[in-house]
């Protein structure tokens, strides 16, 4: 099983980045798929979900408007589109799966998990 997660880099506030993650090893229209982020010194955070067809998603209310989930089953991918990045959305950014319908928002209901991209907003 494996999820690489990859599209971080160093932005000034406002701008936009697509992150990516590819997996592989497990049916992935089978599970939901998280999201998740963790800034130096503070715990991981649920950013977003989506269900395993892509017919519902659910976003942290940091985010709301802002972030946008989406999956291509077709390619095994997962995407998060991240519009007017703010410096407060600096952290290490990771993919997660969770078999079945439910589309948690707790990092421990997720059982497979990618490496992380970093993404850095500046001031």
């Amino acid at each position: 099983v494996q999820l690489q997660a990859c599209g971080g880099g160093l932005v000034q506030t406002g701008a936009s980045l697509r992150l990516s993650c590819t997996t592989s090893g497990f049916p992935l229209e089978h599970y939901a798929i998280g999201w998740f982020r963790q800034a130096p010194g503070k715990e991981r955070e649920f950013v977003a979900s989506i269900s395993w067809s892509g017919g519902n998603t659910f976003y942290a209310d940091s985010v709301k408007d802002r972030f946008t989930i989406s999956r291509d089953n077709g390619k095994s991918t997962l995407y998060l589109q991240m519009n007017g990045l703010k410096p407060e959305d600096t952290a290490v950014y990771f993919c997660a799966a969770s078999w079945g319908m439910i589309m948690y928002t707790e990092a421990v209901d997720y059982k497979y998990w990618g490496q992380g991209t970093e993404v850095t907003v500046s001031s």
